[in-house]
């Protein structure tokens, strides 16, 4: 089970990423920065943050599936977004989300895997017990 807590006098903002998620039994899963590869290998939504975010969202949701978890067992994610820009705030973690939202960071950067590439996302996910 997870808690997520929002400690008084400590700003945030909820409905974007709880301040702190507690795992209270489980194993935890860490899962590989997801990038935006189609089944096939080829870059899926060149050039475009939302439809990279939303492919990225369904590879979690697929490796989420093979743990017999679902996106409310994130723990943790870090995000990270190439030409970082306020305004795609709301369209990346719309995306990904779920509720309630995990502990999140979002960092941006120059550069990821190759320049096709615009987010990549990791997880920290609990396992819930079979």
């Amino acid at each position: 089970m997870i808690s997520r807590i929002e400690p008084d006098g400590i700003f945030g903002v909820p409905d974007l990423a709880s301040q702190v998620s507690v795992v209270e039994s489980g194993s935890l899963a860490f899962l590989s920065g997801q990038l935006a590869w189609g089944d096939d290998g080829e870059v899926v939504g060149e050039g475009d943050h939302r439809t990279q975010a939303e492919h990225i969202a369904h590879r979690i949701d697929r490796i989420l599936a093979e743990l017999g978890a679902d996106r409310s067992h994130i723990v943790k994610e870090t995000i990270y977004v190439v030409d970082y820009r306020p305004e795609l705030v709301p369209v990346i973690l719309g995306a990904l989300h779920g509720t309630p939202p995990p502990s999140s960071t979002l960092v941006g950067v120059a550069k990821l895997a190759a320049p096709e590439f615009l987010v990549e996302v990791e997880c920290v996910v609990s396992v819930p017990s079979a």
